[in-house]
């Protein structure tokens, strides 16, 4: 992997005080790589793009680093498929390696789209989350929160993926609806009947007690005593709880170890016996008796038909209710008494919702998201997986004593698999490590780190936070870590602020005592037609690959620019038909304003830098409002409301520009000799600034078409290599007919008096479409009725009117308005004129 150098580096990174441009660094998620990119993948990414080169255009220093997450359960599932292996049945030596070339294989292949998307990251220096850069840092990380005890290893019960076959986290978790029963099973106590509804029959050889709300007067008396287990014959207490719920079922309940996070509180609780009868795997084991081996679903089944038998089922009852699955793989989850290490975090919670406080969101509401997910944890952070390809813990064990051997950092990255762990004297020279009790035979750490557990220190990683000039490996590495943290905004999805939000967050505090960036911008998903959720088993799935070879990578961007920040948005076929249309128009309007002004008969090319001694006033009108979409945009995009311009951008040059200016000053190119110098120059000025202006609002959104139009023409003329490194577009004070403190009278004098113009104009048009008239067709001649107060400003118009609908004879005249708007008389038109609110 090619690493950041610090020659590479703008000088701002070098020497922040050495020069002042802005630096804008932004925290990019790293993509899985388990397949290709999805159509999420270029909704969110593409918004996040925008921003990125809105900022560049700015003339800010914009840090924009590109990775990928290349370890965890995603890879291994990945290659599992690809070749046709399966992980548990392999070498661990052997299948990392072999999940180490699946990536190198398919890297390239999946990063091309985000290219031809035109996500403008730096993708000549991105990293891996498995390369040795992130391991070292993953592996530093680790070691720094469990020197300051942030860290910790424990032997508790926790959820478990039997499909997956490891431990999982709070955040990994996906709640979803499920058809279930309620089964009425008959307990004894004393020979009476107790009927105790179960949604889990599978569980009640795991039962280690039967709990009941301590008021529910139906199970007062049976409190203290004893209930006996039906099929397996044994004795559980009776006792009451808080936590039982009389409404549910039949009020009274088992205590199983372990069905849910109430199992396990109640577990400690009354110091309850362990009776775990699931394996890893999912499946019953020897304590569930004659059911040993058969999967949960087929013991359900099993346990529920002996029931029947026994005449101990009395009832079942339908039921939908909330299930905990996997989110990566929607298996229900079990939890299993396991030793995993954790990252403490509920001591934390006041202190991490003030972190998040600190953090500029956008959307602002997308705050809440974040705050009620730390409210409501109800565990610490377990980071250990039982996976083979992963960033490994850089832990033994010594075999004498069991005491815990963390690695030197000089040592990272450091796979104790591989690796014995080492001290290191003062002059640096390794040795193999002893422990306290005088062993040198350690025991290796067989778990991996939670691909979180590395993906929440992506900061860090970009950044260098990690610094080893003794190791070769790492000479061209330099920090720029000092000047950068916190980064300037983090971009993601809204799904994953309960996990990589909150991990980095956290990572952040612990690390450093500071948030990781100052600002978070969130997008929505993307959703089919019918605004429902995409998914293969609905097959209502769109490839953004097969998207951009249809219509193109522009079309697909501008579509995801039509939702408000935070929004889900449907992907409709129209709206990138449209994106095709203005690709179209803008080439079709930049081609014409180049050719007129490219020199006639020997003059210089129009370069930008001469301006008229007068501005016309219908040039000025379209320069007012140009200037008003130059400020709207500029705040919109400084905002993160990438939505406002492109809607703002595509009305004004689509109708205002398009429709109405250029109809305008077509005359003045086409019959130049009826025009002095100064009102030519004056066309080329304000087309010069206008279509520029407009291109570099798109750019961001359309960066393909706007790019390829910027060399026709304008790239020679302002001596940029890109309309992407060139200046944002700024406001003009002598354009400006809205500001209350900076507006110019002659501004806000032409932004009236075009807008009569265009009354006017349109209701030539249509009247000359209303009597089936060609629109090219000269009229005699017409009498603009008006208000007193807008005579002398339709006058100032009256040639850019009469020239643009061919009428041979125009006057104003002050009369009273009648109650039509447009009718026809001998000598040609009455236009009745109002001002337009």
């Amino acid at each position: 992997m090619a690493k950041i150098k610090i020659e590479d580096l703008p000088k701002q990174y070098q020497n922040k005080e050495k020069d002042k441009k802005k630096i804008y660094s932004i925290d990019t998620p790293p993509p899985t790589v388990s397949g290709q990119m999805h159509i999420g993948h270029a909704f969110s990414y593409t918004q996040g793009d925008f921003i990125a080169r809105y900022h560049r255009m700015k003339q800010e220093a914009v840090f924009y680093p590109f990775g990928t997450d290349d370890n965890g359960l995603p890879t291994e599932r990945l290659v599992e498929k690809v070749k046709k292996v399966k992980s548990t049945k392999m070498q661990r030596s052997e299948f990392v390696e072999l999940c180490l070339k699946s990536i190198n294989e398919l890297k390239a292949e999946f990063v091309r789209p985000w290219k031809e998307l035109g996500i403008s990251a730096d993708f000549e220096n991105s990293y891996s989350t498995i390369d040795p850069h992130c391991m070292l840092t993953s592996q530093k990380s680790f070691i720094d929160l469990y020197k300051k005890g942030r860290v910790f290893q424990e032997e508790s019960p926790i959820t478990w993926c039997p499909l997956c076959q490891t431990a999982i986290a709070q955040a990994e978790f996906e709640n979803i609806d499920m058809n279930s029963h309620f089964n009425d099973v008959i307990f004894k106590v004393h020979g009476k009947n107790l009927i105790i509804a179960t949604t889990r029959p599978e569980l009640i050889p795991a039962c280690v007690a039967i709990v009941a709300h301590p008021s529910d007067e139906r199970y007062t008396k049976l409190f203290g005593k004893f209930a006996r287990v039906p099929l397996f014959d044994y004795d559980v207490p009776i006792i009451a709880d808080d936590k039982a719920n009389p409404e549910i079922g039949t009020g009274i309940v088992m205590a199983c170890t372990f069905g849910d996070k109430t199992d396990v509180e109640w577990w400690r609780e009354y110091n309850l016996p362990l009776k775990i009868v699931i394996t890893k795997e999912g499946k019953m084991n020897e304590l569930a008796g004659k059911y040993q081996g058969l999967p949960l679903k087929e013991a359900r089944k099993e346990i529920l038909n002996d029931l029947k038998t026994a005449g101990l089922l009395i009832a079942q009852k339908p039921i939908t209710h909330a299930v905990n699955v996997h989110e990566r793989c929607s298996t229900e989850l079990e939890f299993l008494k396991t030793r995993q290490w954790y990252i403490k975090v509920l001591d934390k919670k006041e202190e991490l919702i003030e972190a998040g406080n600190k953090i500029k969101w956008y959307p602002e509401h997308m705050k809440v998201r974040y705050t009620h997910w730390v409210e409501n944890l109800q565990w610490d952070w377990c980071i250990s997986r039982q996976r083979h390809f992963g960033v490994p813990f850089p832990v033994w064990y010594c075999k004498k004593c069991g005491e815990i051997k963390v690695a030197e950092l000089k040592q990272l990255p450091v796979d104790p698999m591989k690796d014995k762990p080492k001290a290191y004297d003062k002059n640096n020279k390794a040795s193999d490590a002893v422990c306290d009790c005088g062993s040198k035979e350690f025991l290796p750490e067989t778990d991996v780190m939670d691909t979180w557990a590395t993906s929440s220190v992506t900061p860090q990683i970009a950044l260098n936070w990690v610094e080893n000039k003794e190791d070769k490996r790492y000479k061209n590495i330099r920090r720029v870590f000092e000047s950068m943290f916190p980064m300037s905004v983090r971009l993601q999805a809204h799904d994953i602020i309960r996990t990589w939000a909150f991990y980095t967050i956290v990572k952040g505090i612990y690390h450093h005592n500071q948030i990781p960036w100052k600002e978070i911008m969130i997008s929505g998903h993307a959703l089919d037609p019918k605004g429902e959720k995409m998914s293969k088993s609905k097959g209502n799935v769109v490839d953004p690959v097969k998207i951009i070879e249809r219509y193109n990578a522009d079309a697909l961007r501008f579509w995801a620019a039509g939702s408000t920040l935070g929004d889900d948005l449907p992907f409709l076929d129209k709206d990138l038909v449209t994106g095709q249309k203005i690709i179209t128009k803008l080439w079709n309007a930049s081609k014409f304003t180049a050719m007129n002004l490219v020199g006639k008969d020997g003059e210089a090319d129009y370069d930008g830098t001469s301006a008229p001694a007068k501005i016309t006033v219908i040039d000025l009108w379209l320069l007012a409002q140009l200037n008003e979409l130059i400020k709207n945009c500029t705040e919109s995009f400084d905002n993160y409301e990438y939505a406002k311009p492109k809607l703002a951008a595509e009305k004004f040059f689509w109708h205002t520009f398009c429709d109405n200016y250029l109809e305008i000053v077509k005359d003045r190119f086409f019959n130049r000799q009826s025009y002095t110098e100064d009102e030519v120059l004056s066309a080329q000025y304000t087309l010069y600034n206008t279509i520029l202006a407009i291109l570099k609002i798109i750019a961001p959104i359309m960066p393909h078409i706007t790019e390829e139009i910027y060399h026709i023409y304008f790239a020679e003329a302002e001596k940029q290599k890109s309309i992407h490194v060139s200046e944002w577009p700024k406001e003009n004070r002598l354009w400006d007919a809205k500001g209350d403190a900076t507006q110019n009278k002659d501004a806000v004098q032409a932004l009236a008096a075009g807008n009569l113009a265009i009354e006017v104009i349109s209701a030539v048009r249509r009247y000359k479409t209303e009597n089936k008239m060609a629109m090219n067709l000269e009229v005699a001649g017409a009498v603009i009725k008006c208000k007193k107060e807008d005579k002398k400003l339709i006058e100032l118009v009256l040639n850019d009117i009469k020239n643009t609908v061919k009428i041979k004879e125009l006057n104003a005249s002050i009369e009273k308005i009648a109650d039509s708007d447009l009718k026809t008389n001998v000598d040609g038109l009455v236009i009745n004129v109002t001002k337009q609110s």
